[in-house]
């Protein structure tokens, strides 16, 4: 006689078995999960840990989504809609006119992970549902003029929430596509001037450490250069990257 389908089927009962006393135990918060409680099926149906923003409705799945919709912006609006340092600082102001929350932020990544995904197109057609007299309202006919950015996202003024975060000074101008695409701010084409330019200061920074005795009890003496002064960068870098100085290799001290 065949003994492995009493062995499979008692194995099976003993899984069962166990799953219905993990479920009919007590839970932290003398809260009792059982088959019929709705925190033991989120429980089990979760896909991943929220944010740590988010960490306190881990339980609640109803506090955002809707049942056989998901999550729905108008409970994220419930909680967010007050939130005056998000619609009156320059780079975020422009959630006032978001509907779709979820386009860009996408949850249950984990606790470490930030809920942004960003999505440029959604903030076009935002752009393009408003009127054309409407200020900054990007052209409904705007062409794409780069490879890298699409035709709707061409309407965008990039500069109207990364001002404040632009290295080159407004040096460049407001023509941020004809460098960056909105995917990411590298740029792989980017070709420095000649590394014979004498000119690094008018579009490089130096570190503060430069501006402190750090520069001349340390920097001048790893270059091996005395009597530099800070805007004379092309004495001890070289233009392939910052901390490849010249006849000593790549060092990193800040």
């Amino acid at each position: 006689m065949k003994l492995w389908p009493y062995v499979l089927a008692s194995i099976v009962i003993a899984t069962a078995l166990s799953i219905l006393a993990y479920l009919g135990r007590e839970h932290p918060g003398n809260e009792r999960a059982s088959l019929l409680t709705a925190t033991a099926w989120q429980r089990m149906a979760s896909p991943g840990a929220l944010s740590q923003g988010h960490g306190f409705l881990e339980h609640d799945c109803a506090a955002c989504h809707i049942p056989a919709k998901g999550p729905e912006a108008i409970n994220c609006i419930t909680c967010h809609a007050n939130n005056e340092a998000l619609l009156t600082t320059q780079s975020t102001a422009f959630h006032a006119d978001v509907g779709s929350c979820r386009s860009c932020h996408i949850e249950h990544l984990g606790v470490d992970r930030r809920p942004i995904g960003m999505d440029h197109r959604v903030l076009a057609k935002i752009g393009n549902a408003r009127t054309p007299q409407d200020e900054g309202h990007p052209a409904a006919e705007a062409s794409a003029p780069y490879a890298d950015i699409s035709a709707l996202e061409a309407g965008l003024v990039c500069a109207s929430c990364h001002s404040n975060q632009d290295p080159h000074r407004a040096l460049f101008g407001n023509d941020c596509a004809s460098c960056h695409s909105t995917a990411m701010w590298s740029i792989p084409e980017f070709r420095h001037p000649t590394a014979m330019s004498t000119d690094c200061a008018q579009c490089h920074q130096a570190p503060p450490s430069h501006y402190m005795m750090h520069f001349k009890m340390v920097s001048m003496k790893v270059a091996g250069i005395e009597h530099a002064k800070v805007s004379q960068c092309f004495l001890c870098h070289q233009t392939n990257s910052w901390n490849d100085i010249k006849g000593v290799g790549w060092y990193k001290h800040h």
